[in-house]
């Protein structure tokens, strides 16, 4: 998308919408959120993105909403968005084409660059915070299910500055621990 472009958009039902057709036609065609009744409807972290990089002007009513007013409405229902946004903005910045996840825990589907539109999602991305603890058996079942989609899965962690580390993470083999009962430890 041109730095230049701003979109105008307002807000329903706790969604941005953008009705100007040539707007909509030129986010779709940067992958940006879900048209419906010749409307498109974007997700919290897209608009939360396009207001924070000043390219969306959304109105609730006759009131201007900014990118602080919006991400508080969203901390309201949704824990994670800042973690969302962050990852999002990230990927963004790096060329990447970000959609929703499916399912699996994974937050976003994430595209190739070069081929949104011509061939499904390479990779899964679900994020976690630094110091957040996941179940292995969780992170295992995700990683399982996502690799035999085809797809490959990679952990996005936020560190405590704010800054994105990706992980690429392959099959996991976990082998039960055997208790020996017999073994004694001096402390």
């Amino acid at each position: 998308m041109e730095e230049t472009l701003i979109v105008k958009g307002k807000i329903i039902s706790d969604q941005a919408c953008i009705s100007d057709k040539n707007m909509i036609h030129e986010l779709e065609q940067k992958g940006f959120g879900d048209v419906e009744n010749e409307q498109l409807f974007l997700k919290q972290f897209e608009t939360l993105y396009l207001l924070y990089s000043n390219r969306l002007i959304l109105n609730k009513g006759k009131k201007q909403i900014d990118f602080d007013n919006f991400m508080n409405t969203c901390q309201k229902t949704d824990y994670d968005i800042l973690t969302k946004f962050l990852i999002y903005r990230d990927l963004r910045n790096r060329g990447y084409v970000v959609k929703d996840g499916f399912g699996f825990g994974s937050d976003f589907r994430v595209y190739e660059r070069g081929h949104f539109g011509e061939k499904g999602a390479k990779f899964l991305i679900f994020g976690l915070n630094e110091g957040q603890q996941e179940k292995m058996g969780n992170l295992q079942k995700k990683i399982e299910e996502i690799t035999q989609m085809g797809k490959e899965p990679i952990i996005a962690v936020i560190e405590r500055r704010g800054e994105v580390i990706y992980y690429k993470i392959n099959k996991i083999n976990f082998n039960k621990n055997k208790s020996r009962l017999e073994e004694s430890f001096e402390l």
